[in-house]
């Protein structure tokens, strides 16, 4: 225990005297944080609309009103022409087009149906189907309102007898910010422990203080202690002041207990930085370290489900997802403060982290070679 302590003594030692190193710790990843909350949304807040209205009737102004109304569209362009139209979708200048044939107020008031047209551009699958998702409760909307106008409304309110009214749990408003800001935190919190660990060992190679500290009568998993205790205890400090700027500046609500939340959080650093230091044992440069590591959290973040649910992957990639630590915490971060889930809802997630973590340290310690 005494050789520990001196140890972390020496890391602890060595982080505060670098100056470029707390910056990178603590400053960067807040930056990021309260960047990366507001812009990495699939919220569609402002949707470019060109209009081909080739009626020119009433009804079609009141359908082109209804858009306009909308906070969400901007009409930025109009014209009698689909070629033109069209033309300002493959200039980027239009997300889709409302078409409005010739003859729709007519057909609508003589036949009681009528047809428009929207074309979308669906370079950007997401985008696309949430576009064509607002277009249609609007038309949808408007549809309403003019049966309503060419119709009894008794009529109406007998056709419908069941009231259907939706309501969403855990996130009421659909605040995309509530959403997000746990799993970014996840990543953030991630990419700073599981650099710095890889780095760690690493560096004390490229500067020769590996050799001096092999000589020493410190064992072996007494050194990967010594290593792995004060970048845990960095990310733990990060996670609760990311978890503060959520509650304070974005109003993330916290319904679980924090104290199981930061057991989670505990065992699952374990395994990330047992993933780190593994890395840094095999390597001998700072360049493999950043080549590997960058692999990894790539795959890990984007299999992580923090834009999409991990269920809608296909099955394969679920089965290869049970390595990716990112996809434990993130699942479960969001179950804690969203949900207030308890320990035995997230039990499975938990014991299959302690195992994880028990195969990447015993990795570590084996794969680390001490010279006596």
């Amino acid at each position: 225990m005494r050789k520990i302590k001196f140890i972390l003594q020496k890391e602890f030692i060595q982080i505060f005297r670098n100056k470029t190193m707390l910056p990178m710790i603590f400053g960067i990843p807040i930056i990021q944080l309260v960047i990366l909350v507001h812009a990495a949304t699939l919220e569609m807040k402002s949707i470019d609309m060109y209009v081909v209205d080739k009626d020119l009737s009433s009804l079609s102004h009141k359908l082109v009103s209804k858009f306009e109304g909308s906070p969400f569209y901007n009409i930025s362009g109009s014209s009698f022409s689909i070629d033109e139209a069209n033309e300002a979708i493959e200039k980027n200048q239009a997300d889709f087009i409302l078409h409005i044939p010739q003859g729709f107020e007519r057909d609508l008031m003589r036949e009681n149906s009528s047809k428009v047209q929207l074309l979308i551009d669906g370079i950007n699958g997401t985008a696309a189907s949430l576009v064509n998702a607002y277009s249609s409760s609007v038309i949808a909307d408007f549809n309403r309102n003019i049966i309503v106008d060419l119709t009894q409304r008794p009529q109406i309110v007998d056709s419908n007898p069941i009231s259907v009214e939706t309501s969403y749990w855990y996130n009421p408003e659909l605040n995309y910010k509530i959403y997000m800001l746990p799993g970014i935190l996840v990543i953030l919190v991630t990419i700073i422990s599981m650099f710095l660990a890889a780095m760690n060992i690493v560096r004390e190679k490229e500067i020769g203080t590996i050799e001096q500290l092999n000589v020493t009568p410190i064992k072996k998993f007494e050194f990967i202690v010594g290593k792995l205790v004060p970048f845990l205890i960095i990310a733990l400090f990060e996670l609760a002041f990311g978890l503060a700027i959520g509650k304070f500046f974005f109003h993330v609500p916290m319904v679980g207990s924090l104290g199981l939340l930061f057991g989670f959080a505990v065992v699952y650093l374990l395994v990330v930085l047992g993933i780190g230091l593994f890395i840094s044992t095999i390597s001998s440069t700072q360049q493999q370290v950043m080549f590997i590591a960058f692999f990894f959290m790539l795959v890990f973040i984007l299999m992580s489900g923090i834009f999409t649910p991990t269920e809608s992957m296909p099955m394969w990639a679920q089965k290869v997802n049970i390595i990716n630590p990112f996809y434990y915490f993130m699942r479960v971060i969001r179950m804690i403060l969203l949900k207030g889930s308890g320990f035995w809802d997230i039990s499975r997630e938990f014991f299959s982290l302690v195992i994880y973590a028990v195969i990447m340290l015993s990795l570590s310690v084996w794969r680390y070679r001490k010279v006596s």
